[in-house]
C-alpha cells in the first residue's frame, strides 16, 4: 500500500520511517512525503494518483490540509483515495469541515501509531 503523508513538519518523515520500519522493510507499506499541500498535488498529478491513502495535516502554511482535501475529492475520483486528516487541535470546527469535505477519518496529534496501524490494516 502506498501512503502519501502531507505535513509541513520535516521530522514527520523520520518518525513514520521509525514507527513503520517493519512494514516498510517487508514491502507491505511504502511512504511518500510531501511538506505542503501544493507539493502533494504536484506529486499526485505527476504520479497519476498512485497513493492509495493520504494522511494530511490540517494546519499548514499556504494550502491548508482542508484545501488539499477539497481539491483531492474533486479531482481524483476514480478510484478516490482514502484521506485521513491529522491535526494537533482536536477542535470540532476542523472535524466537521473535514467530514463535510469527504475526509474518511480524523486523527489528532500526537499520533497514536498503534491505532493508525490498526486502521491501515483494515484498508489492505
Amino acid at each position: 500500500m502506498k501512503i502519501l503523508v502531507v505535513d509541513d513538519e520535516q521530522d514527520v518523515k523520520t518518525l513514520f520511517q521509525q514507527r513503520f520500519r517493519r512494514e516498510i522493510k517487508s514491502g507491505d507499506m511504502t511512504f511518500v512525503f510531501a511538506f505542503s499541500g501544493e507539493e502533494a498535488i504536484k506529486y499526485l498529478n505527476e504520479n497519476k494518483q498512485e497513493a492509495v491513502l493520504i494522511l494530511s495535516d490540517i494546519n499548514m502554511p499556504g494550502m491548508s490540509g482542508l484545501d488539499l482535501l477539497e481539491h483531492i475529492k474533486q479531482k481524483f475520483q476514480a478510484p478516490p483515495p482514502v484521506v485521513m486528516m491529522i491535526t494537533a487541535y482536536g477542535d470540532e470546527e476542523n472535524f466537521n469541515t473535514a467530514k463535510r469535505l469527504g475526509a474518511d477519518d480524523f486523527l489528532t496529534k500526537p499520533l497514536d501509531f498503534n491505532l493508525l496501524k490498526d486502521k491501515l490494516k483494515t484498508l489492505t
